[in-house]
């Protein structure tokens, strides 16, 4: 599929979205029309798999005729196998063509209206996992798609009608999963979680980081591998980010998240099936990650986080004897959970791992206890490889500057702190963004470790130690640019000239005042 192709099919999704709008915000349609473009991949899936079990049979799965006994046996035969490989079950009735084609219907005798039968399929998606090793990755999936909703319409026939073309104008876009090489639909899913969060304002911020970003960080902690066993996500959003990570590399074998929105956490698992990551391959949870952490004893190779910045936590005084906590002495202040998040993913970074996290400018500088646990993490354990000062207005929802910090527990530089200033390097527009050759220079000047002047310069430790562990970026990175100087003589020569070709001017205006037998104006 050519670039065009790509976009052409992304507007497409885009357009039919927007039949959703109405009265509705930006993530309340989001949830119906990504959980469309959902179930439609999984009855294609569905579709697909059963397909290819009745090869030897030379039947399709929607000739079986359900209501005889010899049906009921295919069926039950195909729903065992594809509970065991695909996670779920759904029925030939069930896929999502048959149920378009029925909600469009003008033939006689055959009703049209498909929003009961519709609601059913999708609790029945879910019950077909129940008891099986996928029924966690289910659960739930689609309990923001309220079908009797008001907000998609005042009557049930109004619902009906504009759920059922919604519905037909996704059955005629060809989502190319036959074709194993391109992730079509993928790139597709994630081309409108990024439009609903430029929609979305302040609250995008909950389940998106921008690509542009995913791309930094995810190029930083697979610097240096083609594999990885784990990567970890402890305010995964969407996912976004754990699959970022996953286009850096040959392959992941296992991602992990923790996300405490219940709709984004719903958004997060169904964005790894729709990618095509199995079900045994990923444990996304939904919980507070710092209050109620799920994966606590596991250890990660690669750990990236976009968390809310400066967010409030308990700073609960139990957890000064938490693994997590205990060793710094100290906890994050209560109103600035920033470095609780650090503290968290440095639990969980494995001895070869690395992990890259966004933190707002105040946590590379501001005093107390944050300054107690920046000199712990660099003085006592010599974790910090990298402090990446990011532009203004990259994140939706704040204008802010941001910077990007990498920690490793065994670095190959221990004797300096790399800084890069990056924050003058970007496009402009109403959401400043990165391009590519931005994101390549931020990655290379990592890779490499060099000193660019007014970009990047690596700080001995004992530096940071005279600076007192402030890791303010202008303290490293000098980006003043200074003036050429003034010569002043020339400067009074260009004055002289423009005095004496005023004066010339004012005696060729009296001349004309004069002509024109009218008033000079001095």
């Amino acid at each position: 599929m050519s670039e065009d192709q790509k976009k052409q099919l992304e507007q497409q999704l885009w357009n039919i979205a927007n039949t959703l709008r109405g009265k509705m915000n930006a993530d309340e349609f989001r949830d119906y029309i990504l959980g469309f473009i959902f179930y439609k991949y999984l009855s294609e899936k569905m579709r697909m798999y059963a397909n290819d079990i009745l090869k030897p049979d030379g039947i399709l799965f929607t000739d079986i005729k359900e209501n005889t006994e010899n049906g009921q046996e295919y069926i039950e035969a195909i729903k065992e196998e594809a509970v065991e490989k695909l996670g779920y079950f759904l029925k030939p009735t069930e896929l999502f063509s048959q149920i378009a084609k029925r909600g469009n219907s003008d033939i006689e005798g055959i009703s049209n209206f498909i929003l009961e039968d519709l609601q059913k399929i999708l609790t029945n998606i879910q019950l077909s996992t129940m008891g099986t090793e996928s029924e966690e990755d289910f659960d739930n999936l689609f309990e923001d798609m309220d079908l009797n909703s008001t907000k998609l319409g005042k009557s049930p026939e109004a619902r009906n009608e504009i759920i059922a073309k919604v519905l037909s104008h996704l059955d005629k876009i060809d989502f190319k999963l036959e074709n194993t090489e391109i992730d079509v639909l993928g790139d597709a899913y994630e081309y409108l979680i990024g439009q609903f969060a430029s929609g979305a304002g302040k609250k995008a911020g909950e389940f998106y980081t921008p690509q542009e970003v995913s791309k930094v960080l995810a190029k930083l902690v697979t610097t240096g591998k083609t594999k990885l066993k784990s990567v970890y996500d402890p305010t995964c959003g969407s996912g976004s980010l754990l699959l970022r990570v996953a286009k850096e590399v040959e392959s992941v074998t296992n991602f992990y998240g923790q996300e405490l929105n219940r709709t984004t956490y719903n958004l997060a698992r169904m964005n790894m099936i729709l990618h095509d990551i199995h079900y045994r391959k990923f444990d996304i949870k939904q919980e507070d990650t710092l209050e109620h952490p799920q994966h606590i004893d596991e250890r990660f190779e690669a750990i990236v986080a976009n968390p809310p910045f400066s967010a409030h936590w308990s700073a609960n005084p139990l957890f000064t004897s938490d693994d997590r906590f205990s060793q710094y002495g100290k906890l994050a202040p209560k109103s600035k959970a920033d470095f609780a998040f650090v503290q968290h993913m440095i639990h969980h970074l494995a001895e070869n791992g690395t992990m890259a996290l966004v933190l707002p400018h105040g946590a590379l500088f501001r005093s107390g206890a944050e300054q107690h646990i920046r000199k712990y993490l660099i003085e006592d354990r010599n974790y910090l490889d990298a402090v990446i000062g990011l532009p203004a207005n990259l994140f939706y929802g704040t204008p802010i500057p941001t910077s990007i910090l990498v920690f490793k527990k065994c670095r190959e530089n221990p004797d300096d702190v790399l800084f890069i200033d990056s924050s003058q390097h970007f496009e402009r527009g109403t959401q400043n963004i990165l391009l590519a050759e931005h994101i390549e220079k931020i990655v290379d000047t990592y890779k490499e470790r060099v000193v660019v002047d007014k970009y990047s310069y690596l700080a001995p430790l004992s530096e940071i130690h005279e600076n007192e562990y402030n890791l303010n970026i202008p303290r490293y990175v000098n980006t003043f640019v200074e003036e050429e100087p003034v010569d002043i003589t020339e400067v009074s020569k260009t004055l002289k000239t423009l005095e004496t070709s005023m004066q010339e001017t004012d005696k060729e205006l009296i001349a004309l005042c004069k002509e024109l037998n009218i008033d000079t104006p001095f």
